[in-house]
C-alpha cells in the first residue's frame, strides 16, 4: 500500500511510554499511516520487550505492539537525553507518555513544558490513577484498573472470589478511549482551528464506563450487583453450557425472540405460550429454571450437532473457541484476521490485523517490532540533523 493513501499520513507521533496501554494507543495510529518513533531506554528498551512468551529470547507480545514504529535509544533520566528529547517535541503532531506525573515534571517533560516548545502538539498521557486527584502519583497497572472499576467485583461465579482478566483488558479499553481521543484533539486542532491540548486517560474510567449497566441500578435502585458466573440479570438464558462431547458453546437471549426460539430450537415450544417464560421481566425470575432446561438439551448433544439446530432456527449461540479454533475459524479466516507477516528475527508471525475496515484506506502492517536502537541514526540524523560525530559522543556519554 501507498503510505500516502492511508488516513494518517503525514501524522508524526513520539511515544515514549512503556508497557501496554499508552504503546498500543500509539500503534493503532501507526497501522493507519502516522510515522510513530518509539524511544526507549538505551541497554534495556521496554520492558515489554521482556514481557511474556519469548523465542529465542525475542518477545512476541513486543513484535506485535511495535509494529510500524521506528525504533530509538535515549535516556530520559538525564539532562542531554530530556533536551533531545524537547528537540523531537518540535518535529512531531503527537507525544504520547504514561510516566508518573511529578517524574515528568522533574524531567522537564510534562504537558505545559513540552507545549512550551511546541504549542501544537496533542500529548496523551496514561496513567493508572489520572493526573489529578489523591492517587495521581501512585504507581498504576492494569490489575489494579480491572480491580477498581467494578469489573473484577462483577465477574466469576457467585460462590467464588471476583475475577481477574488472563489479559490485559484496562490497558486495551484504555488504549481504545485513548486513539480515539487523539483523532478528536488533531482534528479540533487541523479543521477548526484549536490548539494542541492535554489528553487525560487512566486505567480505570474507561473500563468503568463499560459497566454502566450496574452504576444505574446502583444509583436509582439501590441495587450493588453481586457475581452470577456466566449469567447476566438483564438476560435469559444467557449462559454457557457443555456439550456431550465435551465442549462448550454460549448463548444470548437477550432480546423476547431470541428466547423464544431457543424454546422451540430445543423441543420446548410449550414455554413459548406460558407467560413465565415468554415474558421477558418473569423469565429472568425464572433464570435458574431457563438455564437448566438449555443445559438439559445442549448436554446430550455434540457441538456441532447442537450449534446445527441453533444455526438452522436462527438462534444467538456460539461455540466456545480456544486460540487453535479461532484461527481456525472460516469466517475469521475470510476476513483475514490473522496475517502472516514476515520479521528480521522470527522470520514469520502471525499477529492480528487491524481492526476497522476502511473500504478506500485501509491499515497495514509494514514490519513487526525492531531492535533495540534499530532507527537511531535514521532518526536522529533525519530529524535532528545530528552527525555521526554528536552521535558517536552520545553513544559513548550512554544517551543513546
Amino acid at each position: 500500500m501507498n503510505p500516502a493513501t492511508q488516513p494518517l499520513h503525514g501524522i508524526r507521533v513520539l511515544d515514549f511510554a512503556t508497557l501496554a496501554a499508552a504503546p498500543l494507543a500509539a500503534t493503532y495510529l501507526g497501522e493507519f499511516g502516522a510515522e510513530v518513533i518509539k524511544v526507549e531506554q538505551p541497554g534495556t528498551g521496554d520492558p515489554l520487550r521482556g514481557w511474556g512468551n519469548q523465542r529465542d529470547g525475542v518477545g512476541l507480545m513486543w513484535k506485535s505492539i511495535a509494529r510500524n514504529k521506528r525504533c530509538v535509544t535515549l535516556d530520559l533520566r538525564r539532562e542531554p537525553g530530556q533536551k533531545l528529547l524537547r528537540r523531537l517535541v518540535e518535529q512531531v503532531d503527537v507525544v504520547v507518555a504514561n510516566t508518573r506525573p511529578h517524574t515528568l515534571r522533574a524531567w522537564g517533560l510534562d504537558y505545559e513544558s513540552l507545549r512550551a516548545v511546541n504549542d501544537r502538539v496533542v500529548m496523551l498521557h496514561i496513567t493508572g490513577f489520572g493526573l489529578d486527584g489523591p492517587k495521581s502519583d501512585r504507581p498504576g497497572f492494569g490489575t489494579l484498573g480491572e480491580a477498581m472499576s467494578g469489573f473484577a467485583h462483577a465477574t466469576g461465579e457467585s460462590s467464588g472470589p471476583p475475577t481477574l482478566p488472563p489479559f490485559m483488558l484496562a490497558d486495551g479499553i484504555a488504549s481504545l478511549n485513548a486513539a480515539y481521543a487523539v483523532m478528536m484533539a488533531l482534528y479540533h486542532r487541523d479543521v477548526h482551528g484549536g490548539p494542541g491540548q492535554l489528553i487525560d486517560i487512566n486505567l480505570i474510567d474507561p473500563l468503568a464506563r463499560l459497566l454502566e449497566q450496574n452504576l444505574l441500578g446502583y444509583d436509582q435502585l439501590g441495587i450493588v450487583a453481586q457475581r452470577g458466573g456466566n449469567r447476566w440479570d438483564i438476560s435469559a438464558p444467557r449462559n454457557t453450557y457443555r456439550t456431550s462431547d465435551g465442549k462448550w458453546l454460549a448463548m444470548s437471549g437477550s432480546s423476547p425472540a431470541l428466547a423464544l426460539r431457543v424454546f422451540r430450537a430445543i423441543g420446548r415450544a410449550d414455554l413459548v405460550t406460558d407467560a413465565d417464560f415468554a415474558d421477558p421481566q418473569r423469565r429472568l425470575k425464572r433464570a435458574s429454571e431457563v438455564d437448566a432446561v438449555v443445559a438439559d438439551w445442549v448436554r446430550v448433544h455434540t457441538l456441532d450437532e447442537a450449534m446445527a439446530v441453533f444455526e438452522a432456527e436462527q438462534v444467538a449461540a456460539a461455540p466456545v473457541y480456544d486460540t487453535a479454533d479461532l484461527v481456525r475459524d472460516e469466517q475469521l479466516r475470510h476476513r483475514e484476521v490473522f496475517v502472516r507477516t514476515p520479521d528480521e528475527e522470527l522470520g514469520t508471525m502471525t499477529v492480528q490485523a487491524p481492526v476497522p475496515r476502511f473500504s478506500a484506506t485501509p491499515g497495514s502492517i509494514t514490519h513487526l517490532g525492531p531492535r533495540l536502537g534499530a532507527h537511531n541514526t535514521e532518526v536522529y540524523r533525519d530529524l535532528l540533523g545530528l552527525d555521526d560525530t554528536e552521535l558517536s559522543a552520545l553513544r559513548a556519554q550512554g544517551v543513546l
